[in-house]
């Protein structure tokens, strides 16, 4: 009797507190947000402690109850987000993955959940997301030019402002799926992360750290993925190809982003050669984050290295 108690109870105590924390991140204001990221920690120490099958009925139970107090709307908004991320994570590190495993399989789900929660708002609630989020952008910057308006800036300027910001809209309106699939890697680095600090704290076990960040490496495949995205732009907009256009603008974005990760890998490999302070290298990198042409140098820089692999040719 004692022994099944046991489990019960801390399955219990754990549903208990991924409801706490999904009320909190729903209602509390600024700190819901942070407490959000910690959503899918007690459904990762449920599954490690006790198995995939009761961390998939907690996260069935945090569903159901927290839509009593949320909706249902809301409380599969968390459950999608993190809880699911939280129960693959919890599995792979009861079956004793490696961090890279581990992460890929948590972004994998993360990017799957995006998609159903989509699929729920459009076909079930008749919600279509990206044309509520684009209308989101284009009130804020109506809303933006307004208020200038209101402060005696001239209605010339403000002219021209809005001419620059159409082209953003439009540019932002092709890209959705791209930044779904960021939103994805941020729930995913949130299981990940907030697990791995919580983990010690509970005494138990997680996976060994990622690789340094200085010796990341993807394969050259992203290379030949930008080549032919751009051509595929390039094609897309003087034919008016737009489902060509769409696809490969997103394409080129997600090529460019894997290049700039690692871009910055061969960065921070530098700065440990030349025995750079890491106070000047997160200023390097902040600079670097808030210039577009810094960027964009930085993610042809790592894409072009996949295929040279300047650390082996300079440096090994």
């Amino acid at each position: 009797m004692g022994n099944n108690t046991k489990p019960i109870v801390e399955g219990g105590l754990l549903v208990a507190i991924e409801i706490v924390l999904g009320l909190a991140a729903t209602y509390l204001p600024i700190l819901g947000v942070v407490i959000e990221f910690f959503c899918a920690v007690p459904i990762v120490v449920l599954t490690v402690r006790q198995g995939a099958d009761k961390g998939l009925m907690a996260l069935v139970v945090s569903f159901i109850l927290l839509s009593m107090f949320i909706g249902p709307l809301l409380a599969a908004r968390i459950a999608l987000s993190f809880g699911i991320c939280g129960l693959i994570l919890g599995y792979c590190l009861q079956e004793n993955f490696s961090a890279v495993k581990c992460f890929i399989a948590t972004l994998i789900t993360a990017f799957i959940a995006q998609l159903i929660s989509i699929a729920i708002l459009t076909f079930i609630m008749d919600i279509n997301v990206f044309e509520n989020e684009l209308q989101m952008v284009k009130e804020s910057f109506e809303d933006s030019f307004a208020m200038y308006e209101t402060m005696g800036v001239d209605k010339k300027v403000i002219d021209d402002a809005r001419a620059q910001v159409e082209p953003t809209i439009i540019l932002i309106s092709y890209t959705m799926p791209i930044l779904l699939a960021l939103m994805a890697l941020i729930n995913a680095v949130a299981a990940y992360k907030t697990s791995q600090w919580i983990f010690p704290k509970l005494r138990l076990k997680f996976v060994e750290p990622m690789p340094p960040f200085n010796s990341w490496k993807f394969h050259k495949i992203f290379l030949y993925i930008a080549a032919f995205s751009i051509l595929g732009i390039y094609w897309g907009g003087t034919r008016d190809w737009n489902l060509l256009y769409t696809i490969s603008l997103n394409m080129t974005f997600f090529a460019l982003g894997v290049g700039f990760i690692q871009g910055l890998s061969l960065l921070s490999f530098l700065a440990d050669k030349h025995n750079v302070s890491k106070f000047f290298r997160r200023l390097m990198f902040a600079v670097i984050i808030l210039n577009l042409i810094l960027i964009q140098i930085v993610a042809f820089t790592g894409l072009f290295d996949m295929l040279l692999d300047y650390r082996k040719r300079f440096w090994d």
